[in-house]
């Protein structure tokens, strides 16, 4: 192994709390350009109109399924890859990369292709507007024909996590932002293409990173894991150890987008085109505000997993309780930032004529939605812990709960039932998150005690295999 990777390996499985924080400070700064160049590109797309913004909002949660899929095969895959390093097992975590790689493109292509001729009359179903539905239609082809692009970039990333570089994930999350931000004035506008200018200008930026990610982890050769497709053959241990974190990730993550496509379905039945063109635009300010939390979960789970691959009980409780402490510090400041600059921060989803009546609604869902971030650490780390132990249906039971059960159950009873309109549904998020972190934080907390007391079990039967019988011993 070269120096870098040496490093890598070091700060995977070194000190818990400098690992969580070197690994993700490249994932926020990365997270952090991506971010923007989705608000960028709804700042882009609110220019055109408030209709092309609420088609954009309309089709995310579905983008989100495909994010979902790739994302939870790579957690899958990633987790497994730290476990193998903690175990000092280098050809196994090059085989799990492998079948990582290979799964994630099938199973990704074959779902994203399914869905292309329903588009339209699914957001027609969903409430939407005849002109609004064809946009999103119209938009979300363009994103469903580069499925296979999005799976590869996706999932190279999550084998680079997994062996702890983050630098390099970061690099081409930068870069292919950048990309995105400087193609969609020119598709969108200078093309005349609209929200299709949009989407066009989002793959090719994507396909630049698949093709930087390929290069890496095939051509180049110089990563931990060491790709042999030609030599590739499935193996069900490793197929069981991937799917059983990576299917729970991906339904969780899928559970998200559903729980965002029927909360998108009430926010249209208590304000229309209208409350969907202002959560669309609220939204992708909540995810900026996201972003440090987000960089911080994927590192926290490579951290946890390499300290229980190496069976190391008071490494995985650091880890944990480190994540969600400075996780709710760090929600903490994000919601007073947005808070405080929510008029600002609104500015640039409502800066056009077409756009501006949108402002006093956009303001008013982030003044509710400030309390969400402090409060989703805990749920966050802890679903990194599930995942960093290979509990991946730990994982889909709390974001379940979380995301399908309370968030629906609250926004609904709020909004709707009590008759409060959209105030009443931002409530509803927030309420949601707070109760689910709460269940969240003690579950985490109980598991700790039932994995600490497991691997000391089993280091005592390792180091004692037969205890004497000998009384005279």
């Amino acid at each position: 192994m070269n120096e870098k990777i040496k490093r890598n390996v070091r700060i995977l499985t070194g000190d818990p709390k400098k690992a969580i924080i070197k690994l993700s400070i490249p994932m926020m700064i990365g997270n952090l350009v991506q971010t923007l160049y989705n608000v960028v590109d709804g700042i882009w797309v609110s220019g055109v109109s408030g209709n092309s913004l609420a088609a954009v909002g309309l089709f995310m949660p579905f983008m989100m399924i495909f994010s979902a899929l790739a994302m939870g095969i790579g957690v899958g895959g990633s987790s497994a890859i730290s476990r193998a390093i903690g175990a000092k097992n280098r050809k196994r975590a090059s085989n799990v990369a492998e079948h990582t790689l290979i799964i994630g493109l099938l199973i990704g292509t074959i779902l994203g292709y399914s869905l292309l001729p329903f588009l339209n009359t699914v957001f027609l179903k969903m409430g939407a507007g005849q002109n609004v539905s064809q946009l999103a239609a119209d938009y979300g082809r363009v994103i469903i024909l580069g499925t296979p692009l999005i799976f590869l970039s996706s999932l190279g990333s999550a084998i680079l996590r997994g062996e702890g570089d983050t630098k390099r994930t970061m690099y081409v999350m930068v870069g292919s932002s950048i990309m995105n931000m400087v193609l969609d004035p020119i598709f969108i506008y200078s093309f005349g293409m609209g929200v299709v200018g949009a989407a066009i200008a989002t793959m090719l930026s994507i396909a630049f990173s698949a093709i930087i990610m390929t290069y890496w982890l095939i051509f180049k050769k110089d990563t931990y894991v060491q790709l042999k497709l030609r030599y590739f053959k499935p193996k069900r241990d490793i197929l069981r150890e991937i799917l059983g974190v990576g299917f729970p990730s991906s339904l969780a993550q899928i559970s998200v987008s559903l729980t965002m496509i029927l909360l998108n379905t009430i926010v249209l039945m208590a304000g229309g085109d209208y409350g969907m063109a202002v959560f669309s635009g609220g939204w992708r300010i909540v995810m900026i505000g996201n972003v440090p939390l987000m960089g911080m979960v994927s590192s926290a789970t490579s951290v946890m997993g390499a300290a229980y691959g190496a069976r190391d009980s008071k490494k995985l409780n650091t880890a944990y309780l480190y994540a969600v402490k400075i996780g709710t510090l760090i929600g903490l400041l994000s919601g007073v930032i947005i808070g405080v600059f929510a008029p600002q921060l609104t500015y640039l989803f409502t800066y056009s004529e077409k756009s501006s009546y949108l402002a006093p609604g956009i303001v008013e869902f982030l003044r509710y939605i400030v309390f969400l971030f402090p409060s989703s650490a805990a749920a966050m780390f802890t679903s990194s812990l599930f995942r960093g132990i290979g509990k991946g249906m730990y994982s889909l039971a709390l974001t379940i709960i979380r995301s399908v059960v309370m968030q629906l159950l609250f926004t609904y009873f709020f909004g709707i039932a009590l008759g409060m309109g959209l105030p009443g549904i931002w409530l509803g998020i927030v309420i949601a998150n707070i109760v689910s972190s709460l269940i969240a934080l003690l579950w985490g907390l109980h598991t700790l005690k039932k994995v600490e007391s497991m691997l000391n079990l089993k280091t005592s039967l390792f180091i004692h295999p037969h205890p004497s019988t000998d009384p005279k011993e």
